[in-house]
């Protein structure tokens, strides 16, 4: 055996791959809880993994890495990013749904999941890896495996921009957003003629960056929905709605809303009923592709038993044997059965069992095909969900507790074939440079393994820094009473900057109807009576504080349609007249040959959240015309935005990390830079504010031309 094959599986290059999954998966985390999209983190961490071990091989004197053991690390390291998006999609539902985020629960469900997703993988390789290579061409895994054979055989090619960009990124972020030395959201709002309508763009590194990399088509038609929701359909209620009072379900008159306030109380459903029609769309688009991959990986399961021992087949096509899978599986559905956080029963296990299997298949046979961007994920999940919810329907179980059982099949067939598809490039990077599949697999368990304990725990804190606890008084002229028949919760407290203002304690309520008062959790006095309501910081609607500071709310685009989902199907509660006019948004923009999920989570998503994608996406544009060509997966301005996606992300975990530790400082800085910046308030800010972004963008452009940090 060589010398490069001796060294493959190595502690380092595990322990190296899991922590920068960590790090990706939980900035992919932040990026699907505000836009609902992720990218793949294979090439940074790849790239990553180069200049790590050659840099320590030449200052330490260590062995420099084979590029069998960048390949376990980039393995490892990917993990992150599948789980991030399963996490991010579908465990914020439970907060819509008015119940309690327990981090146990997201962690098992991402370790199941994850789990999940890779052992069904281990079947299928030969048949979509192997016995498919040429016609599944897995895009990402072989531009993975590009940079892989370059790195180690001409150096680190773009690692000093993944670098660059990741510092860039987080200075930026945090000078933005923590020193406020500058404005985060430029806005304008219109008045007659277009009266209600506005554009805002936030100044953000990581979504610059996201435009970038997902190009100028997809990013260009995601702002156009944005452009529909705050141009026309604002301002066209605003219009229309101005004499006629309320209309349900809003709960005051039209002509008192401001923009915000008519788009969380009509736009938000319009937008998810086109978001669940756009990925119904792209799913049932997929149903030729479905079908032969599904009847491709049937005829050649008969030969999944074929080299399950190490002793008769070579190294290269060595998997985790069949029976360790088996018993996997056997353990992971009996653990599903009967974890208590799960509120499931056999039936919801057997169709994790079933929707898994074929999910898993389809995402493979997908991400081979069209690569992890275009991959239909949230149409799988949504065709999960409604399966789900009627079969729940039609045996009578619409209570409560039934919404966390569906929920969590969606939930880990989500992150099943996320993770599915994310494993299935993997085993083609491993494929095309002489990997062993066994090793790989093992290193991707490690890699979710380690992301899935980690993300619940930043999920929870991203939510508890931005809630706001909104005095019951002010939600409803009479007292908000809880009825002496209704169960109360656990004893709670205020946490975050509130907790210095009031630190009693208190019962939990969830209140379930809109009599008397709106939904939600309360915390009520010893009398039953509620005194807050705790506004979650995951799709909340109170973005200000009772002391008049203001927190910045994640949207999470897609966790929201899926509460939407169960809770109309399971309780009949949606006003359908608004879903519909979604739907036939998609239906219309299908019609026109225009890819209406993208569309519509423009729809959905605040204008100021896909402005700055479409920026990204239109300077995307501008370099590919400059080049005469459109860049590659690991062109220069592709590593910078990938740098500037992680450094702005991780920047903004941090930052809400550390607010309620630091809400004096925070209340300090804010004060003076409302009294004394003219770039963070006053009549130029929003102009001012813009100025430190055009220097960020062209950054960025100039990186891509090759005219700053060249690479070799």
């Amino acid at each position: 055996m060589s010398a490069t094959r001796e060294y493959e599986f190595t502690a380092r290059a595990v322990i190296t791959g899991a922590l920068l999954g960590l790090v990706f998966g939980a900035s992919s985390l932040y990026l699907v809880l505000k836009v609902g999209l992720t990218v793949s983190a294979s090439i940074p961490v790849a790239v990553i993994s180069l200049a790590l071990f050659r840099s320590l091989s030449r200052t330490t004197g260590m062995r420099d890495a084979t590029i069998l053991e960048h390949n376990i690390t980039q393995t490892a390291g990917s993990a992150g990013e599948s789980l991030a998006f399963g996490v991010g999609v579908t465990m914020p539902a439970i907060l819509i749904l008015g119940f309690d985020l327990e981090v146990g629960r997201v962690i098992l469900v991402g370790l199941l999941g994850g789990m999940l997703g890779i052992l069904m993988m281990i079947p299928l390789r030969r048949a979509l890896i192997v016995q498919e290579h040429g016609k599944l061409t897995y895009p990402e895994g072989t531009a993975c495996a590009a940079v892989l054979k370059a790195g180690a055989g001409e150096g680190t090619p773009g690692a000093k921009l993944i670098f660059t960009g990741f510092a860039v990124g987080l200075a930026y972020k945090t000078a933005n957003v923590a020193l406020k030395l500058w404005k985060d959201v430029p806005e304008k709002v219109f008045g007659e003629p277009l009266k209600a309508g506005s554009v805002s763009v936030e100044v953000s590194p990581e979504l610059l960056g996201v435009g970038y990399i997902i190009g100028p088509r997809i990013a260009c038609i995601m702002c156009a929905g944005g452009v529909l929701s705050y141009l026309l359909l604002i301002p066209m209620i605003a219009h229309f709605g101005e004499t006629a009072g309320i209309v349900a379900p809003g709960t005051k008159p039209i002509a008192q809303m401001g923009p915000n306030e008519i788009r969380a109380a009509y736009i938000l459903y319009i937008g998810a009923g086109a978001v669940a029609a756009g990925g119904i769309i792209s799913l049932l688009r997929s149903v030729p592709t479905i079908w032969r991959g599904l009847r491709e990986s049937f005829r050649d399961v008969r030969n999944i038993g074929v080299g399950s021992t190490g002793n008769v087949v070579p190294r290269t096509d060595r998997d985790i044997p069949m029976k360790t899978v088996g018993i996997g599986l056997v353990i992971l559905i009996a653990a599903i059965t009967f974890a208590p956080s799960l509120e499931m029963n056999l039936v919801g296990a057997l169709l994790i069992v079933a929707f898994g299997f074929l999910f898993v298949t389809v995402s493979s046979r997908l991400t081979g095909e069209i690569g992890s961007t275009s991959n239909p994920i949230s149409g799988m999940t949504i065709a999960t969900l409604l399966f789900t919810c009627l079969i729940f329907l039609l045996v009578g179980w619409t209570g409560g507790t039934h919404y966390v059982t569906a929920l969590s099949v969606g939930a880990i067939v989500c992150i099943a074939a996320s993770n599915g598809g994310t494993t299935s490039q993997d085993l083609k990077t491993g494929f095309l440079v002489g990997a062993t599949p066994k090793f790989q697999q093992y290193a991707i368990i490690a890699g979710s393994a380690l992301s899935a304990i980690a993300l619940g725990p930043i999920l929870l804190q991203l939510n508890e820094v931005a809630t706001v606890y909104v005095p019951a008084k002010t939600l409803a002229p009479a007292p908000i009473v809880a009825d002496a028949t209704v169960k109360l919760g656990p004893v709670e407290t205020l946490h975050g900057p509130q907790a210095r203002d009031d630190s009693k304690s208190y019962r939990t309520w969830h209140k379930t109807d809109d009599k008397g008062g709106p939904p939600g959790k309360y915390l009520v006095d010893a009398n039953g009576e509620a005194v807050w309501l705790v506004d979650p910081g995951i799709n909340g609607t109170h973005d200000t504080r009772p002391d008049g500071s203001k927190v910045r709310k994640f949207e999470a685009p897609k966790a929201t349609l899926i509460s939407y989902i169960i809770k109309g199907i399971l309780d009949r509660q949606l006003p359908w007249a608004l879903v519909m006019l979604g739907v036939m948004i998609s239906v219309m923009l299908e019609l026109s040959f225009l890819p209406a999920l993208a569309f519509a989570v423009g729809v959905y998503l605040p204008l100021s959240s896909s402005s700055p994608i479409f920026v990204g996406g239109l300077i995307r544009a501008w370099v590919d015309r400059k080049h005469g060509a459109a860049e590659g997966d690991k062109g220069p301005g592709v590593l910078l935005a990938s740098g500037y996606i992680a450094g702005g992300a991780i920047a903004g975990i941090v930052i809400a990390f550390l607010a309620g530790v630091l809400d004096e400082v925070d209340a300090a800085i804010g004060k003076w830079a409302a009294a004394s910046n003219p770039f963070f308030d006053g009549p130029w800010a929003d102009a001012l504010s813009m100025i430190p972004y055009v220097f960020l963008c062209a950054f960025l452009f100039l990186v891509a031309r090759g005219k700053l940090l060249k690479i070799r």
